[in-house]
């Protein structure tokens, strides 16, 4: 069906893939507009990210108060960092107020997405086996919710529960089990802190250390609460101030010049916190990275070296031979025996709106498109993809802050660009794929320079190695998003 022109501009059919943070920003900012838009979401309820993972432990590594939407700010959080059944809890009740929920469809997976050359829209079919048409999509289906699976010889073989932490078992032995615990990014540190004083035993494998960046936790009293409802300015100044947004700033800056004084701060303070809180010899060997600071993504936490120190809690690093029915081969022949098996090996952080099959101009896929590495122009658009838009998609900035300001941002530099289709300036809008290769090929040589391209394994690096996310600062990021450069896209009538 074609779009119907109302008098004032073309009335544009949306598809928002996802119902996380940032599809629920995007039908917020779409329905102050008056737009026809739909939310699917595969799942049975919104969340995203927050909804997937529920293990014991689960805070975000941002400030509360900077982690909501600029327009929303939430005097609730109990405490500095908000744990994830909280933070679930704040979308269910923005996208309740923003009157969202009616938007969303659940149980619905997008299942593929193709462009209609001749009508100049997408093409949407469901996993029920529906068809949808739509005229512009939004892909807002997130980075972390394809869970990576280690190819460890004998995992099915074990005889008790083994799972990953996005798909927790609420069944396991925990409570006075002995549990093994693969993995040591955030969600391994977390779950050491939170878990420790209820196992027997818990050995925590670490294939590389991680280094840890002291932060302060503290609850907020019901006197703070009250004044934040009071007056919201107060929420906002923690949310704009230096501590968190001068930090960004100087962590991005960091990043970019890897023999400049803030990486060298950063470097210092991990290893003095490592120096203060761990005096055993062997375990500070354990502990201790070999690659820099930043290399990988940074753990905040505000105990985990006094956690990790619990008696019922050995650090291992050797490596693993092979799982076994009751436990884990080390490769020098020791065996843990274990009731219970946690994968916190993080995910496949390459996939975003895929396995969905998206087929653009030409009948070329995504995945022809992306053969080399996922990419997209600013983050956000793809050359011989129309009307397609990314909301925290490659190439963008990752790190330690907050991936709502991010997609914020995002959005406005995309409504911009849906703009010009709204008032029938074109029907289809893409990147040239000159621009796209001139930033990409800016972008792979600055990010080859930065702390992420220093020497360590993480999943910052795409498939050849190369760090896939934003290379330069964050006020580069911010005057980026500020107006689309137009002379870099291709506008079809």
């Amino acid at each position: 069906m074609p779009s119907v022109d109302n008098g004032t501009g073309r009335q544009l059919r949306y598809a928002i893939v996802g119902a996380g943070m940032a599809g629920i920003l995007a039908g917020i900012k779409l329905k102050e507009r008056g737009e026809d838009f739909t939310i699917y979401e595969k799942a049975n309820r919104l969340g995203g990210t927050w909804r997937e993972n529920r293990y014991p432990g689960l805070t975000c590594d941002v400030p509360a108060h900077a982690y909501t939407y600029s327009f929303e700010p939430y005097p609730e959080w109990k405490a500095n960092y908000a744990t994830g059944d909280e933070i679930e809890t704040y979308f269910e009740m923005v996208a309740e107020k923003y009157g969202i929920m009616p938007y969303i469809r659940f149980g619905q997976e997008v299942v593929s997405v193709v462009w209609d050359e001749a009508g100049s829209y997408w093409k949407l079919g469901l996993g029920t086996g529906e068809q949808i048409e739509a005229d512009v999509v939004i892909a807002a289906s997130g980075v972390l919710h394809h869970p990576k699976i280690p190819a460890i010889p004998g995992l099915e073989t074990f005889e008790g529960p083994a799972f990953h932490t996005a798909r927790w078992d609420d069944e396991a032995p925990i409570d006075g089990a002995r549990v093994g615990l693969i993995g040591c990014g955030s969600t391994g540190i977390q779950i050491v802190t939170a878990i420790n004083k209820r196992v027997e035993r818990l050995v925590h494998f670490q294939r590389s250390p991680q280094w840890i960046m002291p932060v302060q936790q503290f609850e907020y009293s019901d006197e703070e609460r009250e004044a934040f409802r009071k007056d919201p300015s107060l929420m906002d100044a923690i949310r704009y101030s230096d501590e968190y947004i001068g930090n960004v700033r100087r962590f991005t800056n960091a990043i970019m010049d890897i023999e400049g004084p803030e990486i060298k701060q950063i470097e210092e303070v991990c290893q003095q916190y490592l120096d203060m809180k761990i005096t055993d010899p062997e375990l500070k060997a354990k502990l201790t990275p070999d690659y820099r600071a930043a290399c990988k993504r940074l753990i905040y936490s505000w105990c985990y070296y006094d956690e990790v120190q619990h008696p019922a809690v050995y650090v291992e690093t050797g490596g693993i031979a092979q799982v076994e029915p009751k436990g884990i081969r080390m490769q020098d022949g020791t065996f843990h025996e274990l009731d219970t098996l946690v994968l916190a090996t993080g995910f496949e952080a390459d996939r975003f709106i895929r396995p969905t099959t998206v087929l653009g101009q030409g009948g070329r896929s995504l995945d022809e498109a992306w053969a080399v590495r996922p990419t997209a122009y600013y983050a956000v658009t793809i050359p011989g993809f129309p009307n397609f838009f990314m909301l925290n998609g490659p190439t963008g900035p990752v790190g330690n802050f907050s991936l709502i300001d991010i997609a914020e941002r995002q959005w406005e530099y995309i409504d911009q660009l849906i703009d010009l289709l709204r008032k029938g300036e074109a029907k289809a809008i893409a990147p040239s794929t000159a621009a796209h290769d001139n930033y990409e090929e800016r972008r792979i040589a600055a990010a080859k320079t930065t702390i992420f391209g220093s020497g360590c394994a993480s999943w910052y690096l795409d498939a050849t190695g190369v760090p896939a996310s934003w290379p330069w600062s964050y006020d580069a990021f911010t005057e980026a998003m500020l107006a689309p450069m137009m002379e870099d896209y291709t506008l079809q009538a």
